[in-house]
């Protein structure tokens, strides 16, 4: 199952109205998004809705029935089991080592401001501050121990850029931290600290 849907379905588990709505489906053999509304007390824009999403997940049945001509839907439970789960390894940046030969430095007049952590070796976190007067927002984010030695040896810069790999080996941060040295590079580089050379 992939994320988007693992978390759709568990936003449907979470609803206050959630446990009762799967009581009803499983005690009754099918169910009318008026008749769950009037049997939980919730308004029946919030059953079809439920019921709907609950389809589109495949884990009810929604079938047409006519009724003096006028259509309406009712809903049966399609399974008795749910099981959500997610692949987190998916979320693996691939070829992380391939973004290492970048050459990099510390872009001229960034605005950004560095806190030093207590060792005195490397940065805790870095506030970086965009846009102009009252509209300013300030991103703080706080780094982790190898991305924190990372920015505290990248170049200046007016200074020579080197490359990722050789900014880590000089900040003695194992390749095994590569990826996430990458994700600060990355997103400094789109606040405007860092400069790709």
């Amino acid at each position: 199952m992939d994320y988007k849907t693992a978390a759709l379905m568990s936003s449907y588990l979470a609803k206050d109205y959630g446990e009762d709505f799967f009581v009803l489906l499983v005690n009754y053999q099918d169910i009318s998004a008026s008749e769950a509304a009037s049997r939980l007390g919730l308004h029946i824009r919030t059953a079809q809705d439920f019921l709907d999403g609950l389809a589109a997940l495949g884990i009810v049945n929604k079938t047409e029935v006519r009724e003096k001509k006028r259509p309406y839907y009712r809903y049966n439970l399609a399974t008795t089991k749910l099981k959500l789960e997610v692949d987190l390894g998916a979320f693996k940046k691939e070829n992380p080592g391939e973004g290492l030969e970048r050459l990099v430095r510390e872009m001229k007049n960034n605005g950004a401001n560095y806190s030093v952590a207590r060792s005195g070796d490397c940065f805790s976190s870095v506030t970086i501050w965009e846009g102009e007067g009252r509209e300013r927002e300030v991103h703080n984010i706080n780094l982790t121990a190898s991305q924190g030695k990372f920015l505290f040896h990248l170049p200046f810069p007016q200074a020579k850029p080197l490359s990722i790999a050789a900014v880590m080996e000089k900040a003695a941060v194992e390749l095994t931290y590569s990826t996430e040295v990458q994700d600060i590079v990355d997103e400094l580089a789109r606040l405007g600290v860092i400069d790709f050379v």
